[in-house]
């Protein structure tokens, strides 16, 4: 465990709502803040840098709302996720203005989260990376990131094939700071065991994506509720990075399931010809292992206070070795 975790006195649970493309708009952030947990957002999930703006301007105002009426709540702080990579030409746009909101958690992917480092810590933020190998882990740490997430096995969305035993073990070997541990995590006990295990927080995904405020449509919650483990598919198909999507929402989009090999942009008839080509995020819904378990589209703040009592259940089972 990190010697001393950010964010620790301001949140109900160990947790972080992971940035969900579609899914994590202002109003399941404010609602995971609200209920303690650190909410997130990929700042691409903005049409525009002035959209972004009022996001912005929406989630501080409503928690600091919250927080002010409610002052025996824990309001969790927010944070912001920026895609690093060239393709997105906002990235310097989205951290300036992330820089004026002083947003307190930028997560970073896909790219160097050097330049990130200097300007968050300029105004006392904290930069987590995503990291899906031990390689990936030690680079972020040479550019001066505060924490990690380490996406397992079994995220949702762009995740790593390495089991979070492994991963975690072996970075725990090299590095003391605050780690968040993502890969099928849906309920309280499994946060308590990523505890154990090292980790300072759970890191979840596909569980919000099942509640009433994320944005997404009905369809898209049922498909979830639908699904098992063995209906999510791994494949690079879609981005040219390997992710884990919904088995009904590829199937749905006139794609066989069994011919995602071939490289992307290779002409094929595995696109319906009465639709439209199938886009990542929008058309293809993103997922990882743990909806076998999810049987219900409760709010956030119930789902919340569910995953408190399981967690406190999980901190006092006996083992019969102790």
């Amino acid at each position: 465990m990190a010697i001393s975790v950010p964010f620790a006195d301001q949140l109900a649970l160990p947790l972080i709502g992971a940035p969900m493309f579609i899914a994590s708009y202002p109003e399941l952030v404010v609602a995971q803040c609200k209920a303690g947990v650190l909410g997130t957002f990929p700042s691409l999930n903005a049409r525009s840098i002035e959209v972004l703006d009022e996001w912005l301007t929406q989630i501080e105002t409503q928690t600091a709302a919250f927080r002010e009426a409610n002052p025996e709540r824990r309001v969790a702080p927010y944070g912001m996720n920026l895609i690093l990579h060239a393709s997105n030409t906002r990235r310097e746009e989205d951290l300036a203005l992330a820089a004026s909101h002083q947003v307190p958690l930028i997560i970073t992917s896909v790219g160097k989260p050097d330049r990130v480092c200097g300007t968050v810590h300029a105004y006392g933020g904290k930069v987590f990376h995503d990291v899906i190998s031990v390689l990936h882990a030690r680079k972020a740490l040479d550019c001066g990131v505060d924490g990690l997430i380490l996406v397992c096995a079994g995220a949702g969305g762009h995740a790593g094939s390495l089991s979070p035993f492994a991963l975690l073990s072996e970075v725990r070997e090299f590095f003391d700071g605050p780690v968040a541990l993502a890969g099928a995590l849906s309920n309280g006990r499994q946060l308590r065991a990523a505890e154990v295990m090292g980790a300072d927080y759970g890191y979840m995904g596909s569980r919000f994506i099942a509640t009433v405020e994320a944005n997404v449509s009905d369809e898209q919650k049922q498909v979830m509720l639908d699904s098992a483990a063995s209906d999510i598919v791994y494949t690079p198909f879609f981005t040219g990075i390997r992710a884990n999507y919904l088995r009904g929402s590829i199937v749905k989009a006139g794609l066989d399931p069994q011919k995602l090999d071939l490289p992307r942009g290779t002409p094929t008839d595995l696109f319906n010809p009465e639709k439209k080509q199938a886009k990542a995020w929008k058309d293809i819904w993103s997922a990882g292992h743990g909806v076998g378990t999810l049987h219900d589209l409760p709010t956030v703040e119930r789902l919340v206070a569910r995953l408190a009592d399981e967690y406190r259940e999980a901190v006092r089972l006996p083992s019969a070795f102790a």
